[in-house]
């Protein structure tokens, strides 16, 4: 039987070695590419065509949504595993919606991990215990939707809060607007009251519904 060819996703060069390790020493299971940035890693799926794609949410060029829509609109039957520190909800949604097949923290065990891995590449899914619950309550007993206009949002404001979404810190995203990160605070306190949000997961939603996470 042929090996599980994995090709790995995530901006931290230290990560990908562990997970490489980890992933090298499985039976039946080898690491073909490492990838740092969403768009290397679209080009090297297309290349090496791997079994299945590991990729974090959060990346330079294009995020993990992005990334999952690019890979499935390619090819439909792409298997894609999600690993990320990301708990809130709204990204699990998010990624499953684009078509990835699992979701699976990096505070989970390492043999949770090789699981998810096998059983994405079988053709099955994959969802972190500790969400999984969740994700199934939400569907049998959904939360009123509320739609905020965000007509108030200015330019800035918008921009702070697509960052948010995507899952970058407060210092990450000063740095990528050159901002400080006093200002960034600012900019995302001023945002949350205006849109009535409570939480990152209401900023995930509203990024969601505006196309704004998958755009590229």
């Amino acid at each position: 039987m042929n090996n599980i060819r994995v090709l790995l996703a995530d901006d931290h060069a230290i990560v990908r070695e562990g997970l490489k390790a980890l992933i090298n020493t499985q039976s039946g299971m080898e690491v073909v590419g490492e990838a740092a940035d969403g768009l290397s890693t679209v080009n090297l799926t297309a290349e090496l065509d791997p079994d299945v794609v590991v990729v974090d949410v959060s990346m330079p060029i294009l995020n993990g949504a992005q990334v999952t829509n690019q890979l499935r609109a390619a090819s439909p039957d792409r298997k894609i595993l999600v690993l990320t520190v990301h708990e809130d909800k709204g990204y699990l949604r998010l990624l499953l919606a684009a078509g990835a097949a699992g979701y699976v923290l990096k505070r989970a065990a390492a043999a949770e991990l090789v699981q998810a891995i096998r059983a994405v590449a079988g053709g099955g899914t994959y969802i972190d215990p500790t969400l999984a619950g969740g994700v199934v309550e939400d569907y049998l007993h959904p939360a009123p939707s509320q739609e905020p206009t965000g007509a108030e949002l200015s330019d800035r404001e918008a921009e702070v809060v697509k960052q948010i979404a995507l899952g970058y810190s407060n210092k990450e995203i000063a740095a990528r607007l050159k901002l400080s990160v006093k200002t960034v605070e600012t900019y995302k306190t001023r945002s949350m009251e205006k849109l009535g949000a409570h939480s990152r997961v209401d900023i995930v939603r509203y990024a969601a519904r505006r196309g704004w996470l998958t755009e590229t």
